[in-house]
């Protein structure tokens, strides 16, 4: 009975290793190596902005635009995978073949979200070169900062297949991407500190969960002197929206269609 069961569960753990496996291949290794396009694609927003901010601080805030590069990063990643989930969703019914197969929600989204991390994953190693030799980073900043990176991460892919779930068709999903990454990427001070934000704007900030990661990342590379109080509050709410975000993603998506 033990050897069944033992043998049940080895059979459970290489069949969703299998499918992550699958959506790693097709979301990520398949087009890196057919389209090399794409990956330049991937690295115009992070870079471009890391340059104007370079250019425009005339290099004083080089150190934090390469943070903000690097948080961007995790959150473009996430978001992309709405178009991707989307495409697949709607154009050529893929999730209806996984939707009817064993494979749960959760194993496919952690097969998408890794897939597109991976095809991120250039940007992120040349980010954290960049940081080696621009940057002189304690363990406990490397540490904060790869946390904070895991948060927003799992709050955008949460965030992704939430909206891929709600939208008919890859165009609508293209304009989710687009507002939703602005709103998350641009807007909010990742490339700078909140400081350069006059008052009352500075408000507005807040309203997103990218200016608490970013002021995570930044207090603790040394570039802002936030109090104990604010760097507690900060974890908090980062945390809290994350958690909040896969409640409502598990809860209230529409994985199967009624």
């Amino acid at each position: 009975m033990k050897r069944r069961r033992a043998m049940a569960v080895g059979n459970k753990r290489k069949s969703i290793s299998s499918q992550i496996l699958a959506s790693i291949l097709v979301s990520a290794i398949y087009p890196m190596q057919n389209f090399p396009i794409m990956l330049i694609n991937a690295m115009l927003a992070p870079f471009s902005f890391l340059l104007v901010i370079t250019f425009i601080s005339h290099g004083t805030l080089l150190g934090v635009a390469i943070i903000g590069a690097l948080v961007m990063t995790t959150v473009s990643a996430g978001m992309a995978l709405q178009a991707d989930l989307s495409h697949f969703k709607n154009d050529i019914r893929l999730q209806d073949m996984v939707v009817s197969s064993p494979t749960s929600a959760i194993v496919y989204i952690i097969g998408m979200g890794l897939s597109e991390l991976i095809y991120f994953l250039p940007n992120i190693i040349i980010l954290a070169i960049l940081a080696v030799i621009f940057m002189n980073l304690t363990a406990t900043a490397v540490l904060t900062i790869a946390v904070v990176m895991t948060i927003m991460f799992i709050f955008s892919i949460t965030l992704s297949f939430m909206l891929s779930t709600l939208t008919v068709d890859i165009i609508q999903s293209w304009a989710f991407t687009n507002m939703v990454s602005t709103l998350l990427s641009t807007l909010p001070p990742v490339y700078y500190p909140i400081t350069y934000i006059p008052m009352p704007w500075r408000y507005l900030a807040y309203l997103s969960p990218t200016t608490y990661a970013a002021q995570l990342a930044q207090s603790a590379a040394g570039f802002i002197a936030l109090s104990p109080t604010n760097i507690l509050a900060d974890w908090v709410i980062l945390v809290v929206v994350a958690i909040v975000m896969l409640i409502i993603g598990v809860k209230r998506t529409r994985w199967r269609e009624p």
